[in-house]
């Protein structure tokens, strides 16, 4: 017999993601209107997670998250979450594709691969589970870049030199934010032999409940498969992928947005 869900807690997680920052003060009928609970449940769970410490209030009635929520994720990696917890998707989609599928997050704006999966019969692919990667050349790199803000995007474009690796890296702001922009809006990226002249790879996010990116997956193979109809075929299976691995680190909000 399945253990029945204890709905105060799931309408608890659902207020404190109602909060959009950590540093943000709501009253409670702002909490109530952005959960949908009535402003008397919301005030009761508002007052026991203040008990507990997950949030505080202050002098008018408002509250924001508390000291509680930040000890227990300032050292929670989404990348060990995810490769914790996706490790069977990940093992099948790197098989089926026949190549290596990496994960990775945007870190002093670098790329760090927090996990790797299979391998290429084609193609050396020199990577591994704490190799920094540039951001500006890879798959990987492109999806994080794509998800920051504007200010955040030009902050990167004009911190540094961006060096070419190969023949394809792309090596000017005005090149690069437009490569941004068109992966924006197609939804995934490509290396085009830009880190290595015999690999390529196709790259997407990984958002939270927001919307926000706080990974992202990509599939590497030999250069020799990349064509338009390879980069859609792998598109849809990193999509397909990426939502089963957000299903497993959001579970809880995924049944609150039900």
């Amino acid at each position: 017999m399945p253990t029945p869900k204890n709905l105060s807690v799931q309408k608890a997680f659902t207020l404190l993601r109602s909060f959009r920052g950590p540093e943000e003060w709501l009253t409670n009928a702002e909490l109530s209107r952005r959960s949908g609970l009535s402003e008397p449940s919301s005030h009761r769970l508002m007052k026991t997670l203040e008990e507990v410490g997950a949030v505080v209030r202050n002098r008018r009635g408002w509250y924001r998250p508390g000291m509680v929520l930040a000890t227990l994720s300032k050292d929670v990696a989404i990348g060990d979450l995810i490769r914790a917890t996706s490790e069977d998707v990940l093992r099948r989609l790197a098989s089926d594709l026949g190549g290596v599928v990496h994960i990775g997050a945007l870190k002093n704006n670098m790329v760090t691969y927090t996990a790797k999966f299979g391998e290429s019969k084609k193609v050396s692919i020199p990577s591994c589970v704490g190799m920094q990667q540039e951001a500006y050349c890879s798959a990987l790199g492109k999806v994080l870049l794509a998800g920051l803000s504007h200010h955040e995007l030009e902050d990167f474009l004009h911190d540094g030199n961006f060096v070419s690796l190969t023949p394809q890296t792309i090596t000017t702001i005005g090149s690069l934010r437009a490569e941004i922009v068109e992966v924006r809006e197609r939804g995934f990226s490509v290396d085009n032999k830009e880190v290595f002249q015999t690999i390529c790879c196709v790259g997407a996010p990984i958002h939270d409940p927001d919307g926000n990116t706080v990974a992202a997956i990509s599939f590497a193979d030999t250069a020799m498969n990349l064509c338009s109809t390879w980069q859609q075929e792998v598109h849809g299976r990193l999509m397909s992928a990426k939502e089963k691995v957000s299903r497993k680190i959001f579970p809880l909000f995924e049944m609150a947005a039900h």
